[in-house]
């Protein structure tokens, strides 16, 4: 059986079919890689660079030298570890056998050593040509896709995040930017959330999810968003595609808004709510952090959240009228209620 070689574009047209091995060293995979790919690196981040540094300042072959023993460490355990892929992918696949791809930086010496390995053991192993440089040429290739986007708008606490997910559930093709940002995009966006994905890694994400889209001529839902999201940033390109759309911008009275983030954040803790507001403290100014601050220390919540969602009303006013968003289509509709479900009835009802 020997090493089958595929082009990147193959690669994502088949990859469902298999299971994805990422050799890189393990700073390379946490840093950012194939969204679903797994972790089994040829090296450690200290033996990449000793390879490394032999390869660039002696020679080909004396790298080579130096590797082969650390390569022959790892044989059996990198066989088993694949062994358990390989099972677990049967097991939940009704027996079928997986192809298994296997890449490294740019499809070279480190991913042709561990599909020689895994092809002498027995596996239906496929190398990707152009390893990951080349997939992330292609994600980069997703964000001037000319997606039909419409934007849903509003004040904070508007649910706007809950009226996304009711038109998943009613099957509009939605792309959920916080979910991939792991962020609900304000000062207090991160809490309750796992740990946003590096930069890179983000983009993977969304470039995955815009290839996902099913008919890219129908309408692609998105929740309207500044730039940044915490601390990754929509590439400009499709930040740019966004912001030249439709955005339907519901508007819901205050005090329903004030109910609804209450419930959202009020059940965190003190210490959490207070680093928060002391992160705007210099748009909020002294005064008004002090006493916000104030209210959380006393478990007056509301009074707290008072200060912070008229502080956030005001910002979206100044950010909406900003140049950067000056091309975007407002369509003003009235709701009395954070309903998602009857606020996404109203969106969809226009859409007809």
């Amino acid at each position: 059986m020997a090493v089958q070689k595929i082009g990147i574009g193959e690669f994502l047209q088949n990859n469902n079919l298999g299971i994805v091995i990422d050799v890189r060293s393990p700073l390379e995979f946490e840093h950012a890689h194939i969204p679903g790919a797994y972790s089994l690196p040829l090296f450690d981040n200290d033996q990449r660079a000793i390879v490394g540094t032999t390869y660039k300042k002696q020679s080909r072959e004396k790298a080579i030298k130096i590797a082969l023993p650390m390569f022959g460490d790892k044989m059996l355990s990198m066989v088993n570890q694949v062994e358990k892929w390989v099972h677990d992918f049967e097991k939940n696949n009704n027996g079928n056998k997986p192809s298994i791809f296997v890449h490294c930086w740019r499809g070279g010496m480190r991913s042709a050593a561990v599909a020689w390995l895994l092809d002498l053991y027995g596996f239906k192993v496929i190398q990707i040509i152009g390893g990951y440089k080349a997939y992330r040429n292609w994600v980069i290739e997703q964000f001037s896709i000319p997606l039909n986007i419409k934007v849903i708008g509003g004040y904070t606490g508007s649910g706007k995040t809950e009226i996304l997910q009711t038109l998943q559930s009613k099957g509009a093709q939605i792309i959920d930017l916080e979910n991939l940002a792991n962020h609900k995009g304000s000062a207090f966006g991160a809490i309750g959330q796992a740990p946003q994905p590096s930069q890179e890694m983000f983009e993977n994400l969304l470039g995955k999810c815009i290839a996902n889209i099913h008919d890219k001529n129908k309408t692609v839902w998105i929740e309207d968003e500044s730039q940044r999201i915490g601390t990754v940033m929509v590439p400009t390109t499709f930040f740019n595609l966004m912001r030249s759309s439709i955005c339907y911008f519901i508007n819901i009275p205050f005090n329903e808004r004030l109910n609804f983030i209450i419930a959202q954040y009020g059940i965190f803790d003190k210490a959490s709510l207070i680093a928060a507001t002391e992160r705007i403290q210099k748009r909020l100014g002294g005064l008004e952090t002090k006493n916000a601050i104030q209210f959380i220390e006393n478990g007056e919540i509301k009074l707290a959240f008072e200060i912070l969602l008229k502080y956030y009303d005001k910002w979206y006013d100044k950010f909406s009228k900003a140049t950067v968003t000056a091309t975007l289509q407002i369509i003003n509709l009235e709701a009395s209620l954070v309903n998602e479900t009857k606020n996404a009835q109203m969106i969809l009802a226009l859409e007809k």
